[in-house]
């Protein structure tokens, strides 16, 4: 608050910023606001706060005036911001704080954190009873006995914490919000046919049904639900990711105002309660706040960044999911969940893992003492349904020009390398690109963690291994390269170079092992070259000369792709390997696509160079000379 005065008798005037909900005036010096002057009573008046604004109560003999009203001592009266108090012989002029009016995003955000703790007030209950740790899970999937005896125990704390009180009626139609929102898209998933195969869940688990359900009230829940969806006008749109994203976005702004006004209170506590056994047993049996996001189709990626901030992308783009762990130790306890599934372990002593999924979803994970803000976790998840070459081109990743092209090349066996970004697209184009390799030939892929999903039935697929706990029997890419070639294969795919292996790769294109395909992260083209010079030296000490030799024998094509900064993925350049100089020794390319500016959307165009194995394309049938320019 600031408040302006002034002496009648004098011409300054003085300005005083004061904080707190109680502001006292008078000649005193204790007051916020000295008035010296003989006239005024050691205590003349106080301002104080009452709910959004403010009232003035004199307390000097002699009163106060507020506008034209007169207020004797005792007395209080409203006051507003810029009307004029006096306190012979003082004038002042009040600037009150301006009502904060919160928006409804703002009141979402806060319910959220109520809600939040609620949870952990109730979870950390539930262990109390159960005389159990926060970081502690059950072992097993639970009977049916101990699923109810557990429900009934939530039911209980939760009624315990308040959840029937009337200050928290608007916390309750938030939480029973959640639920129907919850229902909602579990029928659109259901629907599509995820729900019935969830890669996430190991047999047996089956924690997730409810067996103090109302049947009258779940009942009253599916129609809820079918009248929400009826207001998104879910039924106009015939896309899943498109209905998911309506409910998303707009489920709010439906669900707030019928909550308030034509719900029954008894059956938003019933939503509520069922929500919260929900968000608890997440916590105990399953993987937390994660397990919607795991299922939902829209996002590919999760990062937990800290207990606090869970963060999603969907179609390319970073967002805060709003969703939130209770504490570090459920959080850890639910990474050491997911890594466990797939016989990895996570501790203070090996606190960085790596994992793959059974789905192929990627999973890195780092604890303390390395991660400094608490455990941290990364999920890329696979697709429910594989890219194709067409969905690149409707995407408009790519041309159909561009993927004649790459089709032709792939199966006249070039050497192709595909550079890019993390989060680029490279893993995705290249198993577009493998589309295109002959059914009856030989594939062996090697990778890190293996993420191909190559559509062939001819195909050997090699993993890396770490070192076991006596610091033996690790198997890395380069080892598994090495390997290949004793396997008779006629292709390798490696999918990625970023090591030394990479010597190993190109001395497998210079091998007979045409048509071989690998990635490789570099900012373009051309970086591409010094990527690979710098990779294969960590590999040997050869002169610069002797790998550019060996880099011109085995690349024929780079494909290099881009993220944008709306999230799409594009190829950027198709570029050739042309050979070495035969002056500086340096490596030659040209682009044979490049994307280019223009009045609208940038354009994957060709830049008028034919591939110095254009003649082979055409003389064995694979591309017209007239479709490549169109």
């Amino acid at each position: 608050m600031r408040i302006w005065y002034n002496n009648i008798i004098d011409n300054n005037r003085y300005v005083v910023d004061v904080d707190g909900g109680r502001v006292r005036i008078g000649r005193h010096p204790t007051n916020e606001i000295v008035l010296n002057s003989p006239f005024i009573a050691d205590h003349a008046a106080v301002l104080t706060q009452n709910g959004p604004g403010w009232d003035l109560t004199a307390l000097g003999l002699n009163g106060c005036q507020v506008g034209d009203e007169e207020l004797p001592g005792g007395e209080s009266r409203p006051v507003a911001s810029g009307q004029m108090i006096k306190i012979y012989p003082f004038s002042l002029t009040l600037e009150l704080p301006r009502e904060r009016v919160d928006t409804e995003e703002e009141l979402r955000l806060g319910l959220e954190r109520e809600q939040s703790n609620l949870i952990r007030e109730i979870h950390l209950e539930l262990l109390s009873r159960m005389n159990l740790h926060p970081g502690d899970g059950f072992v097993g999937p639970p009977d049916d006995r101990a699923l109810l005896t557990l429900e009934r125990h939530l039911e209980e704390i939760a009624r315990g914490r308040g959840l029937d009180a009337p200050k928290r009626t608007a916390l309750v139609r938030h939480v029973a919000g959640h639920c129907v929102r919850s229902e909602l898209l579990g029928r659109l998933l259901a629907e599509a046919g995820r729900a019935a195969s969830d890669p996430w869940r190991a047999e047996g688990d089956h924690w997730g049904r409810l067996l103090s359900v109302v049947p009258d009230r779940e009942a009253e829940l599916a129609v809820t639900a079918e009248r929400i969806g009826e207001a998104l006008e879910l039924a106009t749109l015939n896309d899943l990711g498109e209905r998911i994203e309506r409910i998303e976005q707009g489920f709010w702004p439906v669900w707030e105002p019928r909550a308030r006004g034509d719900i029954a209170e008894e059956f938003l506590r019933y939503l509520a309660l069922r929500s919260i056994k929900k968000e608890v047993k997440d916590i105990v049996f399953g993987y937390g706040p994660l397990e919607d996001l795991l299922q939902s189709p829209t996002v590919s990626e999760i990062m937990v960044v800290d207990r606090d901030r869970i963060y999603i992308e969907k179609n390319g783009v970073l967002e805060n999911s709003g969703r939130r762990f209770i504490s570090d130790e459920v959080t850890e306890a639910i990474i050491q969940r997911i890594v466990s599934r797939v016989g990895r372990q996570i501790d203070r002593s090996r606190p960085l893992v790596d994992a793959r999924l059974a789905d192929g979803s990627r999973v890195n994970a780092v604890i303390p003492p390395l991660a400094v803000s608490g455990p941290c976790l990364t999920i890329r998840k696979f697709p429910a349904r594989r890219f194709l070459i067409e969905d690149l081109i409707r995407k408009g990743a790519l041309t159909r020009t561009v993927a004649e092209f790459l089709r032709a090349s792939v199966q006249t066996r070039r050497n192709i390398l595909v550079s890019g970004g993390t989060g680029s697209g490279k893993t995705t184009l290249l198993n577009c690109l493998s589309d295109f390799i002959a059914d009856k030939e030989r594939v062996v892929t090697v990778e890190d963690t293996a993420e191909l999903q190559l559509k062939k039935e001819h195909v050997v697929r090699l993993e890396t291994k770490d070192k076991n706990i006596e610091g033996a029997g690790a198997y890395t890419i380069r080892d598994l390269v090495r390997n290949a070639l004793r396997m008779r294969p006629d292709r390798i795919i490696v999918g990625e170079c970023r090591g030394p292996e990479a010597l190993d790769m190109l001395q497998a294109m210079n091998t007979g092992h045409d048509g071989s395909l690998t990635t490789v992260h570099a900012n373009s083209a051309e970086d591409v070259v010094s990527r690979l010079q710098v990779l294969v030296q960590m590999a040997a000490d050869l002169p610069v000369a002797s790998i550019n030799q060996q880099i011109a024998s085995a690349i024929d094509l780079i494909i290099q792709l881009h993220r944008l900064s709306d999230g799409g993925r594009k190829i950027t350049q198709v570029t050739e390997v042309i050979g070495l100089d035969p002056q500086t020794g340096e490596i030659r390319t040209r682009d044979l696509f490049r994307m280019e500016e223009g009045a609208g959307e940038p354009v994957l165009a060709p830049t008028g160079h034919l591939p110095s194995f254009m003649g082979e394309l055409i003389q064995v049938g694979k591309i017209r000379l007239e479709t490549f320019y169109r």
